[in-house]
């Protein structure tokens, strides 16, 4: 029986394949990619993890540990992995009702999930899930990590923030009172700064050309290519400490980043505890997959690499994920925003996203007594522009341009994101999907009449003969049971594209008819999958004319 299982996925990193024929050029070219997504990781990582109710060092060595082993050991080119935006809304949750103890048992656990979902070949599932769907909670989750980031922003006086959505609401309207106009300001700089720094410098721009005619602004010009956020994080950072304004930093909340390389430590661990958590493992297991194989479906299509193997994605996945919990990390999965800048850096190879984690360990080792000057107000204004960029808001406005279905399953995926949570947004909206799906392919089908003679009724059979469709059989049963006796009855189904054993019994229970009232049953035209289900059942034997 075992031999007729499909073989396991194979483990194949794309390092080993993409490193033959490696040479100067493209080194240079990976160095200076993994260096620059490196900084561009520095402030998001921190800003996802205290975001997600962590640590500032959970997100900084999740990204060191987690991008080196997802660049290592993963199936694609250029993907860039780490701490992602998506994640915080989950993550928020599970400390808040689990304690961060169980979050990373919870995430080892999904690791392990990821990589047997890799072994087992279903990488390719994840592409089932519709992409309004996706949409819907992608949009819904920029919502929440927006008004996470409200409290910081505003700079008001809130010692920990509920996890739902209306006691947020309801959290943040009674501290209105604590309002801090200087956090509010930093944050606010830091939001127009980044939606303004790429448009100023862009490469076409007419301030761009005239500036490089001027010989005396290199160092100017050169500052240019400086990540936005990485600008932000430094001159509001020294603007705040330089004029001592009254807003919490990093010091003041987390007592700074500790300077060295977290300790391997192993998570209490027991099956009463792991039974517990088996909702927050899914849905870690869940979005790191989606995640991560739909950015590396973007990676495919700006990059020129080969397209990327969905299985070894998903093991590298799951093995980022099983060991970073063991140095207080939290989920890990493909991120858009830094694999994006990885291909558009010049990134040829994994050996850049290997390049990226050492440019973040060397930075956290060396720097990181820095990060206790950092305003929490900068970082809000980081997450604010990420979940602006992150939503899909044109999709709404487009939504007029699509079925009622595609409508009502991403706004009620998108709404039941904000309000319970993603795991029931994700869970509706696949039921949905998967009711409209049997909905539509059961209007699909249909049996119409090609002959009336006294003794002989023909129907041809179009579609689907499904569970969803069987009651559309039901006129050929009144037409046979209200005619006079010995009513032979000929089936055409050419046109019958697929049967399934809801229809077959269907089928079978109107052959009983026909042969009650005195007539025969034949089916003519039978495709390969009908033909094939048919005979293995048996039913062939009992049909006057089958073929």
């Amino acid at each position: 029986m075992l031999k007729h299982l499909p073989p396991l996925a194979p483990f194949r990193p794309r390092l080993i394949q993409d490193i033959k024929g490696y040479n100067g050029e493209k080194l240079a070219k990976d160095m200076g990619a993994g260096a620059t997504v490196g900084i561009v990781a520095l402030p998001l990582a921190m800003a996802f993890a205290i975001a997600s109710g962590l640590k500032p060092e959970a997100g900084l060595w999740t990204a060191i540990i987690a991008g080196f082993l997802i660049s290592a050991l993963g199936g694609t080119s250029v993907q860039i992995g780490g701490p992602a935006g998506a994640f915080i809304v989950i993550v928020y949750g599970i400390v808040e009702r689990y304690g961060v103890a169980n979050l990373l048992i919870a995430t080892a656990s999904a690791g392990v999930l990821l990589f047997l979902m890799g072994l087992f070949r279903l990488g390719s599932l994840v592409r089932y899930v519709p992409v309004s769907v996706v949409i819907g909670f992608t949009n819904g989750i920029a919502v929440l990590i927006g008004l996470s980031q409200v409290r910081d922003w505003l700079g008001l006086d809130i010692a920990k923030m509920p996890g739902d959505f209306f006691s947020q609401i309801g959290t943040l309207n009674q501290h209105l009172h604590s309002f801090n106009p200087y956090a509010f300001g930093l944050g606010t700089l830091c939001v127009i700064g980044l939606f303004i720094w790429p448009r100023l410098w862009a490469v076409d721009s007419q301030f761009r050309r005239q500036l490089d005619q001027i010989d005396t602004v290199s160092a100017l010009k050169a500052t240019s290519r400086l990540p936005a956020p990485v600008v932000a994080l430094i001159t509001l950072s020294l603007a705040a400490w330089a004029l001592s304004l009254p807003v919490e930093t990093i010091g003041s909340r987390f007592g700074g980043i500790p300077q060295g390389v977290p300790a391997f430590e192993l998570p209490a661990f027991s099956w009463e505890t792991v039974r517990l958590l088996v909702t927050p493992t899914l849905t870690i297991a869940l979005l790191g997959a989606i995640e991560s194989l739909l950015c590396a479906r973007v990676a495919d299509q700006l990059s020129n690499t080969p397209k990327h193997d969905p299985n070894q994605e998903l093991m590298a996945q799951g093995i980022a994920n099983l060991v970073v919990p063991f140095f207080g990390g939290m989920p890990a999965t493909g991120t858009i925003a830094r694999t994006v800048t990885n291909i558009r850096s010049g990134a040829v190879s994994p050996v850049a996203g290997i390049v990226h984690a050492a440019t973040l360990a060397a930075v956290v080792l060396i720097a990181a007594p820095l990060a206790q000057h950092i305003p929490l107000a900068v970082l809000a204004g980081v997450l604010l522009f990420v979940a602006w960029n992150m939503g899909e808001w044109r999709e709404f406005g487009r939504l007029k341009h699509f079925s009622n279905h595609y409508r009502l399953m991403m706004v009620s995926t998108f709404l039941v994101t904000i309000i319970f949570d993603l795991t029931v947004a994700v869970e509706l909206g696949l039921v949905m999907a998967c009711f409209l799906f049997v909905r539509r392919q059961s209007d699909i089908f249909r049996a119409d009449v090609l002959a009336r003679h006294p003794n002989q009724l023909t129907y041809r059979l179009y579609g689907s003969l499904f569970f969803g469709a069987v009651a559309k059989i039901d006129p050929i049963v009144v037409a046979i049971e209200s005619g006079p006796s010995g009513v032979n009855l000929m089936l055409d189904a050419s046109q019958l594209i697929s049967l399934d054993t809801t229809g077959l019994d269907a089928l079978e229970q109107l052959h009983k008819t026909v042969e009650r009232r005195g007539g025969h049953m034949g089916m003519v035209g039978l495709n390969p999958q009908p033909k094939s289900l048919i005979e293995r059942s048996g039913f062939h034997r009992r049909l006057h004319t089958c073929q």
